[in-house]
């Protein structure tokens, strides 16, 4: 399958277009063992760098590709771990720069479904969309005629996705990264007609990282997927016969679990841990306002960030 993909790949870049039997023709070789390999996923890469158009069509299955590729290529299913990150950022970032919206849309795809990404992925996207905004030149810029310094909606939806992923720092979860490279795009373009998403996701966004929670160690980690996976397909007749053995010894005598595996600790009280999380604390209180106090003013935006906050307890 791998060798007749790649050559498929081939010819279509030599035209420097897909056509539609050539995409059905990728489909059908790229889905027909329900595997994108890694010189697929590369010929897929080469291909996209070599279009002078790229149709909705193209972009849905390169972003379903890649995305399949990166997040289930390998065990653990859904995890996206540091070398895959390394690996998808080299095939993106070989001339410095994100090119096109089916790579931008690739990478935000897969932060989205992931159960779990290496946060150097997430910061890239973030890294490549301000740069977007402070030099109006970049994939959602249509050319760029835009004004360098303008917020545009295409740019506050990516954001919006990218911070309050599940395979971000943890589900819906903002991190100080994130609400500093808000407060840089705000000072930046205060001066500016940004798109009317632009307020309340600068707003929300900083907001949550002040008062949200996130629990602690959320996500479960790349290599502890693979322990859990490998656990759980383990089918040989020693386990199965102490699972066996559990599931009898539970149904007859209440809990018999606790003997083998120790009473069971009492977990964390999450209620009291989010009502931690909702308060401000003086260190989070301190970098508020050494933000604010960058540009020797209080501006709109900001005083309505502090009125948030303070109506929300």
């Amino acid at each position: 399958m791998t060798t007749q993909f790649i050559q498929l790949a081939k010819a279509a870049a030599a035209d420097g277009q897909v056509t539609t039997d050539e995409l059905l023709a990728l489909r059908r070789e790229g889905w027909g063992d329900g595997i994108i390999t890694r010189a697929e996923a590369g010929a897929l890469f080469a291909l996209n760098n070599a279009l002078m158009v790229r149709s909705t069509e193209w972009v849905d299955f390169f972003v379903e590709a890649i995305g399949e590729h990166v997040l289930n290529g390998t065990p653990p299913r859904l995890q996206c771990s540091d070398a895959e990150a390394a690996w998808l950022i080299a095939q993106i970032d070989h001339d410095g720069v994100v090119e096109s919206m089916a790579e931008l849309e690739a990478m935000v795809r897969i932060i989205e479904r992931a159960e779990n990404t290496a946060e150097r992925l997430k910061n890239y996207v973030l890294g490549a969309v301000e740069r977007e905004v402070l030099t109006g030149v970049g994939p959602t810029r249509c050319g760029g005629e835009l004004s360098a310094t303008h917020i545009s909606a295409a740019e506050c939806r990516i954001i919006r996705r990218v911070i309050f992923a599940s395979g971000g720092h943890g589900p819906a979860a903002v991190t100080r990264y994130d609400a500093e490279m808000l407060f840089r795009l705000k000072d930046k373009t205060l001066a500016e007609e940004n798109a009317p998403e632009w307020d309340d996701l600068f707003i929300d966004g900083v907001a949550n990282f002040l008062k949200g929670f996130a629990f602690q160690n959320a996500q479960v980690g790349h290599e502890r997927k693979l322990e859990l996976e490998a656990f759980v397909a383990d089918n040989t007749p020693s386990v199965a016969r102490f699972m066996g053995r559990m599931l009898r010894e539970g149904s007859q005598a209440g809990n018999h679990f606790g003997k083998v595996f120790g009473k069971r600790q009492s977990g964390p009280d999450y209620g009291a841990l989010a009502a931690a999380g909702e308060a401000v604390t003086d260190h989070e209180r301190e970098w508020l306002e050494k933000m604010i106090d960058a540009d020797g003013a209080v501006d709109e935006l900001e005083s309505r960030l502090l009125a948030r906050i303070a109506a929300e307890g």
